[in-house]
C-alpha cells in the first residue's frame, strides 16, 4: 500500500466525517425533520447551491468513467462532454425562482411532493415518478460505487471487494448521519478540490507528456481519428454527439437530484450567483477531466480498464503526497453524487409513499427511523448490485440520465409553464417516455444515428399534450400557473 498516497485521502474522509457530525446537530434540534434532512431547512447561499449543483452533477462519470471514455475515443469525446457547460445554468433558468416559489408554497420537500401537488394529488403520478427513481437512480447509484471502489483499489492495492466496502461503509455513514445539510457542506468543499485537483492533474499530465504539441503529434501517430471530432474509430457522428445537448445538457433539469436543488436555495440573489459561479466552473471542470484522459494516452499506451485511467495518471505524474491530495476530487465527486442519490431514493420512499399512502400519521421518531433504515438497506442492496461491475461504468450513468429525463422532463416543464398540463398528460407522458426508453434501449438503441434518449423524450413530450387536450374536460386547473 502506497501510505503517502493514503494517507492524504484518509485525512480528507475524516474530515468529511467532522462535517456530517457537526451538520447531525441540526438535525438533533430541528422540529421538522423532513425539511432538515432532505432539504438542509431551504438556506442554502449562491456559492453553497453552485457547489452542491457541481458536486452532485459532476460524479464517477465525469471523474472516472468520462476521462476513461476520452482515453479510449480521442478528443471527439472531449467535444461531446462539453454539453454539460450549460447544466447549471439550464436548470436554475427553467426552473429557478417559479419552481422554488411553488416548492415552498406547496411545501414540497422532493420532486415527486412537487408533482402530486401540481398534478390532483394523483396517486398514480406519484407512484410511477417513485418506480422511476427507484430503478434509474439505483442503477445510478451501482455506477458510483463502482467508480469509488474501483479509485479505492488503484490506490491501496485492496481487492475490488475489500474497496467497495469501504466505500460504501464511509458513505452510508455520513448520510446517515448529517442529512442533506451535511451533504450539501460536503459537497462544497468537494467542489472546491474538483476544481483545484482538475488543474493539477491537467497541469501535470501536459508536463510528463512534453507539452500538448506533443501529445498531440504521439495521438495522431497512433490513430488519426483520435485529434478528430469523430472519435477512434469515427463512430461519433454529429447526429449522436448533437443528441448530447439532451441527455447531459438541457435534459439534466429533469434529474431529481439536481432539480431539488433549485427548491434549496434561500433567495434569488444566491440562486443568480450559483448560475454564474455553477457554469464557470463546471466548464472548467468538464474540459480539463477528459482532456486529461485523452493527454494519458501517449503516456500510458494499453490501458486494459479505463475507468482505471485517472487514478493511474495521477499516481504517474505526480509527487505521490500530492497524488493523495489531489485524488480526492474524484473521491469528493463520487462521495458528493452517492450521498444526494441515497438521500433522493430515501425520500421517495419514505416521504412520497410511506408518509402520503401508508402512515400519514407516522411519528417524527418514527420518520426518522424508517429513513435511517431505507438508506441502510439501499446501501447493503448497492453494495451487492456493485459487486460485478461493468468494463465502463460511464454507461450505466448514462442509462439512468436517460431514463430519468424520458420520465420527468415533461411533468416537471409544461407542469410549469402550460396551465392545460394535467395528471392525465403528465402519468400519460412518463408511461410513454420510460416505456419506449426500455425498448427502445434493448432493441434499437441509436435510431437515426441519436442517442436512445432522444426519441423517448420528443414521444413523451406528444403524448402529454395529447392526453392533457383530450381530458382537458375531465380537470379543472388547481394549481393556478
Amino acid at each position: 500500500m502506497n501510505w503517502s498516497v493514503v494517507i492524504p485521502l484518509i485525512i480528507f474522509l475524516i474530515s468529511i466525517f467532522a462535517v456530517g457530525f457537526w451538520s447531525s446537530r441540526y438535525l438533533r434540534k430541528t422540529n421538522n425533520f423532513l425539511q432538515e434532512y432532505f432539504l438542509g431547512s431551504r438556506e442554502l447561499g449562491g456559492f453553497i447551491l453552485a457547489m452542491t449543483m457541481i458536486a452532485t452533477y459532476g460524479s464517477a462519470s465525469s471523474f472516472i468513467g468520462g476521462p476513461g471514455a476520452a482515453y479510449t475515443q480521442g478528443l471527439g469525446w472531449v467535444l461531446l462532454a462539453m454539453a454539460q457547460v450549460a447544466t447549471g445554468y439550464f436548470v436554475l433558468m427553467v426552473l429557478g425562482k417559479k419552481f422554488a416559489i411553488y416548492a415552498r408554497k406547496y411545501k414540497a420537500v422532493t420532486l415527486i411532493d412537487f408533482l402530486r401537488k401540481r398534478y390532483g394529488e394523483s396517486k398514480w403520478v406519484v407512484f410511477i415518478a417513485a418506480f422511476s427513481i427507484i430503478v434509474f437512480l439505483f442503477s445510478a447509484m451501482v455506477a458510483q460505487w463502482v467508480g469509488g471502489a474501483r479509485l479505492i483499489e488503484s490506490l491501496t492495492g485492496l481487492s475490488y471487494t475489500s474497496a467497495l466496502f469501504i466505500f460504501a461503509v464511509a458513505v452510508l455513514l455520513y448520510v446517515i448521519i448529517g442529512g442533506f445539510r451535511a451533504v450539501a457542506l460536503t459537497d462544497t468543499i468537494q467542489g472546491v478540490v474538483m476544481f483545484f485537483g482538475t488543474l493539477i492533474i491537467l497541469i501535470g499530465t501536459i508536463i510528463a507528456g512534453g507539452g500538448i504539441s506533443n501529445i498531440m503529434s504521439d495521438l495522431a501517430a497512433e490513430n488519426p481519428n483520435l485529434i478528430t471530432p469523430f472519435g477512434h474509430d469515427g463512430g461519433l457522428t454529429p447526429a449522436y454527439v448533437s443528441s448530447f445537448w439532451i441527455l447531459v445538457g438541457v435534459g439534466v433539469l429533469a434529474l431529481p437530484q439536481v432539480a431539488v436543488r433549485a427548491m434549496s436555495y434561500r433567495d434569488a440573489k444566491s440562486m443568480h450567483r450559483a448560475l454564474i459561479i455553477g457554469t464557470i466552473v463546471v466548464g472548467f471542470i468538464m474540459l480539463g477531466m477528459h482532456l486529461i484522459g485523452v493527454f494519458a494516452r501517449p503516456i500510458m499506451p494499453g490501458v486494459d480498464v479505463p475507468d482505471s485511467v485517472m487514478p493511474m495518471i495521477t499516481m504517474e505524474v505526480l509527487p505521490p503526497w500530492l497524488a493523495g491530495i489531489v485524488l480526492a476530487a474524484p473521491m469528493a465527486a463520487i462521495m458528493s453524487t452517492v450521498d444526494s442519490l441515497l438521500l433522493i431514493v430515501s425520500s421517495a420512499v419514505v416521504k412520497d409513499v410511506y408518509l402520503n399512502y401508508m402512515n400519514p400519521e407516522a411519528t417524527d421518531k418514527k420518520v426518522r427511523q424508517i429513513s435511517f433504515g431505507v438508506t441502510s438497506v439501499l446501501g447493503i442492496l448497492i453494495f451487492a448490485a456493485a459487486l460485478s461491475p461493468p468494463d465502463l461504468l460511464i454507461w450505466m450513468n448514462l442509462f439512468a440520465f436517460g431514463g430519468l429525463q424520458a420520465a420527468f422532463i415533461w411533468p416537471v416543464v409544461m407542469g410549469l409553464y402550460w396551465s392545460k398540463a394535467n395528471q392525465y398528460g403528465a402519468i400519460a407522458s412518463m408511461l410513454a417516455g420510460i416505456g419506449s426508453y426500455a425498448v427502445i434501449h434493448n432493441v434499437q438503441p441509436n435510431i437515426f444515428g441519436v442517442h436512445t434518449v432522444v426519441m423517448p423524450v420528443l414521444l413523451s413530450l406528444i403524448v402529454f399534450v395529447s392526453a392533457s387536450l383530450l381530458t382537458r374536460h375531465k380537470t379543472g386547473n388547481k394549481w393556478g400557473v
